[in-house]
């Protein structure tokens, strides 16, 4: 798996990949099948990331999933789960907040951590990588998200879970995160790729921005990876 992100709009490039019969990186993704042998054992704790994209309507994100999540998941508001003293989305925050946040959702050091998205693979990588700039390795994606775990029957519940809050220690990995300065170089000195995550047409400029007041195009030097091009689609297997 991959990852060298931007912080800020996160440019965010998870590669998980699939031989015939295994993943090829196990410690990263995780299948449905492998969630259910495992859920409800005591450091195992399941976590659905999400946040709503400017113009979103009701029902919002934390509403979706108050209304229906994976047995026993907990909610990780990207949003939330930030750096408040600034007026830029999604900026991370210091590794005490992130810590204390973690913490007040029942996760510890020792917990083996495994996240989801509710539909496609948009938030999840976006929770998996804080975890590891944090210092948290035992961190896995769920392969399909709650929609395939719903097409396979599987449980489900509302409302929110009770929680223990527990400690959770935090020590930010600055190998994990770019710069605005760091760019800067980046562009001049064509040492390391930027890869842009976004559609098409927002990395174009021919489609209208999502969030308002930003320019539209994309980073001098970057190349364009689609997020949607990297799930599969089409199937829920």
């Amino acid at each position: 798996m991959g990852h060298r992100i931007v912080n800020g709009e996160v440019i965010t490039i998870v590669c998980l990949m699939m031989s015939a019969n295994s993943y090829h990186n196990a410690d990263s993704l995780i299948s449905t099948d492998e969630l259910a042998r495992i859920m409800g054992s005591k450091n195992v704790k399941i976590v659905e990331a999400g946040f709503d994209m400017p113009g979103s309507k009701p029902p919002l994100a934390r509403e979706k999933y108050l209304q229906a999540h994976i047995s026993g998941a907990v909610f990780f508001d990207i949003d939330e789960i930030a750096d408040k003293k600034t007026s830029l989305p999604h900026m991370i925050p210091s590794a005490k907040e992130f810590a204390d946040a973690v913490g007040k959702l029942g996760i510890g050091s020792d917990d083996r951590v495994i996240v989801y998205d509710r539909d496609g693979l948009k938030f999840a990588p976006r929770a998996w990588w804080m975890f590891h700039t944090f210092g948290h390795d035992k961190v896995a994606v769920l392969n399909g998200g709650l929609r395939k775990w719903q097409a396979e029957g599987r449980t489900v519940e509302s409302g929110a879970p009770k929680v223990t809050p527990k400690s959770f220690m935090a020590k930010l990995n600055p190998k994990m995160v770019r710069s605005k300065a760091d760019v800067f170089k980046i562009i001049e000195q064509h040492r390391e790729q930027l890869i842009d995550a976004r559609s098409k047409g927002r990395f174009d400029g021919t489609a209208p921005e999502t969030w308002a007041g930003r320019r539209s195009g994309h980073i001098p030097g970057s190349l364009n990876l689609p997020s949607e091009q990297l799930a599969d689609s089409s199937s829920h297997t």
